[in-house]
């Protein structure tokens, strides 16, 4: 059987697996020390004063939901060029959800379309609760004009910082804690760094954490201060509802091995993506990311487009082409407003959000991550072109 190169995976050598393996026959292997350990490890590396881990990227959004006490009548935006989870932790909490179309360039979400639907709702008396910015790809959003639209509008502001660990913002790796009041991270093996499965909150709200760790574990507390009554040392209560969003000592383990050489496996995805960008500069069939002098990109992500309608291409066909050489790409992402859950319940059709949609239309995610080899790349880039001129 022919190997295949897909968009991602993890990396993993063999200090992760020793990291893995002398947390087991410890006394904890969950809610122990490793969590704790964690925890300040992405506060120092990240800049913030809080850290709460759990279990996956899709929890910790659901977390700040209910931590940012998001409710029913509540207007949450996000971008629809993004996992379902920015948009699917508002319906957790009976929210209900709006988009803003994204820039063309950068593939965030627009902030001169933002500041409109701002207008628009503040004509109608009513008031936008949050924005779930996506730093999409690897790519910073534009921070300073979302953080002062924050401040002139007075919505809540959350990252979704999955795709961005070790992106830098006007020369700032710690930029995500600073504009936003929690930030969303994802450790999924495709992700920067892994535990498996795996997510964070960071903020520099004490009350934003404290709700977050309350709730992460069932909404149990030992707290004196919270307690109604003390019957001993093993008592506790339960004074609202929460979850168990927890996560493993031995995954904790394994994420602060990784997060040492997080910065390494950046370098490495940028050395990819200039490879990538040297490739096709010259392919006008193809149009490769966008990065201003104010970012250095992350690159969870390589967004590849390709001029499909131009080219007379079908995309599901140039799938299967491709594959046949070697390379299996994945898409990101099909827009969260285009799902039938949010066409029927929310009444979004195509055309609402055309950036987006013509952005999907076109996207293709090839591989990158840390152990490509410049063999790899070759192969990999040869098989694009292959594919492209086999429709002449």
């Amino acid at each position: 059987m022919k190997n295949l190169f897909y968009y991602g995976k993890q990396t993993i050598e063999q200090s992760d697996i020793d990291a893995v393996v002398n947390v087991l026959p410890s006394p904890f292997i969950t809610q122990g020390p490793k969590s704790v350990e964690f925890e300040n490890e992405l506060k120092k590396f990240f800049g913030a004063k809080y850290a709460s881990v759990v279990a996956n990227g899709t929890a910790s959004l659901h977390l700040i939901a209910l931590a940012l006490q998001w409710k029913k009548g509540d207007i949450i935006i996000t971008s629809p060029i993004t996992f379902l989870s920015s948009a699917n932790c508002a319906i957790f909490v009976g929210a209900t959800v709006d988009f803003v179309d994204i820039n063309p360039k950068t593939y965030t979400i627009d902030t001169t379309k933002l500041e409109d639907k701002l207008k628009y709702y503040s004509s109608i008396n009513k008031k936008v609760k949050a924005v779930v910015a996506v730093d999409f790809a690897g790519y910073p959003s534009d921070w300073k004009t979302l953080a002062s639209l924050k401040n002139k509008y007075g919505f809540q502001l959350v990252n979704d910082f999955c795709h961005a660990l070790g992106a830098e913002y006007f020369d700032d790796i710690q930029y995500a804690v600073k504009y936003a009041d929690a930030v969303n991270f994802s450790f999924h093996p495709v992700k920067h760094i892994t535990t498996g499965e795996g997510g964070a909150v960071l903020t520099n709200n004490e009350l934003i954490d404290k709700r977050v760790k309350l709730l992460r574990t069932h909404g149990m507390t030992k707290d004196e201060n919270e307690l109604e009554k003390n019957d001993g040392p093993w008592y506790y209560e339960m004074h609202e509802v929460g979850f168990n969003y927890r996560i493993t000592d031995f995954q904790c383990a394994l994420g602060i091995n990784q997060l040492k050489r997080l910065k390494k496996f950046i370098a490495s995805r940028r050395k990819v993506a200039e490879y990538y960008d040297s490739f096709f500069k010259n392919d006008d069939r193809v149009v490769t990311p966008f990065v201003s002098k104010n970012v250095k990109h992350a690159y969870h992500l390589y967004p590849l487009q390709i001029k499909f309608d131009k080219l007379k291409i079908d995309k599901k066909e140039f799938y299967f082409r491709l594959k046949e050489n070697g390379v299996v790409f994945q898409v990101h992402y099909i827009p969260v407003h285009l799902q039938p859950f949010y066409r029927k319940k929310f009444g979004f059709k195509a055309g609402d959000f055309p950036v987006a949609e013509k952005f999907y239309e076109s996207e293709i995610s090839i591989p990158i991550y840390p152990t490509l080899t410049k063999k790899d790349l070759k192969f990999i880039t040869n098989a694009i072109k292959k594919t492209l001129d086999s429709y002449k």
